[in-house]
């Protein structure tokens, strides 16, 4: 490690103050980036911990019947308390181990957007909405590609908006090492149509899977995706998984994911 200046306001305009300072980088639950720290692949000058910011943490329901889940929430917090949406509680509560699920946010999860993090495909899949201190972002202008999203520089996630469909499944075939999905699928039905979200496969990060979307939305049943096969074009190919297999695992998990709803 290095030597660095670190804060802890108490407040989301002391944060927002705090981030204006130059070479500062925002700190969530630290589970990305404090190893990152560690292998010297980041070297902010101020370490800003959201941690203490209470107005940035919790869950309820809006008017509009979304829930909505405050950026600081731990992933702990939104498997225990997100009950009026099953398929996310789910998630979360899959997501690394007690230690990691008891420290990482939400906020964090989707600053960072590691492509094979399992909260943006809920994210994408249901069609959420990103809020941060400045604006409202809609999931599918939100994710960018691999680490990369819209936020701004200084821009802070202080909640997550998930509209509930009717349906929803996520189904993770999980790296063993690490906790993150080899491949993820997020399936959604809403009563305007199906939106089926995959992560840890693509190079670009999580994606909309459109071929799915169009047969799940005239016939709802694992049935209609088994014939369909995702592209292998852009695909992560590792020592884990070559292209091929994950467009197979993609697949596959889809037709799962229907099968549970």
């Amino acid at each position: 490690m290095y030597a660095f200046e670190f804060k802890r306001p108490a407040t989301l305009a002391e944060a927002v103050t705090a981030l204006g300072a130059e070479e500062a980088q925002a700190l969530g639950g630290g589970q990305t980036l404090i190893p990152t720290l560690k292998q010297r692949l980041a070297a902010p000058a101020v370490l800003v911990s959201l941690n203490g910011i209470a107005e940035i943490k919790g869950i309820c329901t809006d008017d509009a019947g979304r829930l909505c889940i405050g950026g600081g929430t731990t992933h702990a917090a939104v498997a225990k308390g997100a009950g009026a949406y099953p398929a996310l509680a789910a998630l979360a509560g899959g997501i690394g181990d007690p230690a990691v699920r008891n420290r990482g946010t939400i906020g964090g999860s989707l600053a960072n957007n590691d492509p094979s993090a399992c909260y943006p495909s809920a994210v994408l899949a249901s069609g959420a909405t990103i809020v941060t201190n400045t604006r409202q972002i809609a999931a599918d202008d939100y994710f960018q590609g691999m680490f990369t999203t819209a936020l701004e520089p200084g821009e802070i996630i202080t909640e997550v908006r998930f509209p509930v469909p009717m349906k929803a499944n996520y189904q993770k075939f999980v790296q063993p090492a690490s906790r993150f999905a080899l491949v993820g699928v997020f399936v959604a039905q809403f009563k305007d149509g199906v939106r089926v979200a995959v992560t840890g496969a693509s190079t670009g990060g999580v994606f909309r899977w459109t071929e799915a979307e169009r047969a799940l939305s005239a016939n709802f049943s694992a049935a209609a995706v088994k014939g369909l096969k995702a592209s292998a074009d852009d695909l992560i190919a590792d020592i884990h998984g070559g292209a091929d297999y994950r467009a197979h695992l993609i697949g596959v998990l889809t037709g799962r994911a229907v099968a549970a709803c």
